[in-house]
């Protein structure tokens, strides 16, 4: 029996079995569920990063933060800009060149700084292909359902903060649930 509850203590082959869901709501309107499923074989340590917060209750109710239709929505900065971290510190940079885990429609993965060794909690999942964060970013899953809420979230209308990315209306992670495959 795998134990969802501490989602870091497991091995790679149970964290395959990991699903995520993650419902978004923009403008307070519920907009859908995105379904992730993790890669423990190329970024073991960014999934289990990733899964001690979201089985920790971190991500409910943080903002996607930074919105580029056609690129990527980030969110689950604590502070709700960008600019904050997580409780446990960064973690280093598990980069792939494989094209398997090339950062396409739907790849999650982490958001950092300059320094490559800087994630911390804050991810993005992208909404078109991005493959020239590959090497440069940690992809370390995939989304497996919830086109409509991806879409929906990267066609919010944005303006100010870098690259003008900055929604101008909530788009919120209302939850995050952990569940296993099998």
């Amino acid at each position: 029996m795998t134990d969802l509850n501490k989602p870091h203590d497991l091995d790679d082959a149970a964290l395959k079995d990991v699903l995520l869901d993650v419902k978004v709501s923009v403008g307070g309107e519920d907009v859908g569920t995105i379904t992730l499923e993790f890669w423990p074989e190329t970024a073991p340590a960014t999934v289990r990063n990733f899964l001690r917060y979201a089985a920790e209750g971190f991500y409910n109710g943080k903002t996607f933060h930074r919105v580029i239709s056609g690129f990527m929505v980030q969110g689950g900065c604590p502070i709700g800009r960008g600019t904050g971290s997580g409780s446990y510190g960064n973690i280093p940079g598990e980069f792939s060149g494989d094209k398997q885990y090339t950062h396409v429609r739907g790849v999650i993965s982490m958001a950092r700084s300059a320094d490559p060794n800087s994630a911390s909690c804050q991810f993005f999942i992208c909404h078109g292909a991005a493959d020239f964060l590959d090497g440069q970013y940690a992809a370390f899953g995939r989304m497996i359902e919830g086109d409509s809420a991806l879409d929906k979230l990267a066609g919010v209308a944005t303006g100010g903060g870098g690259e003008n990315s900055t929604p101008m209306e909530p788009c919120l992670i209302q939850a995050m649930t952990l569940r296993s495959r099998v």
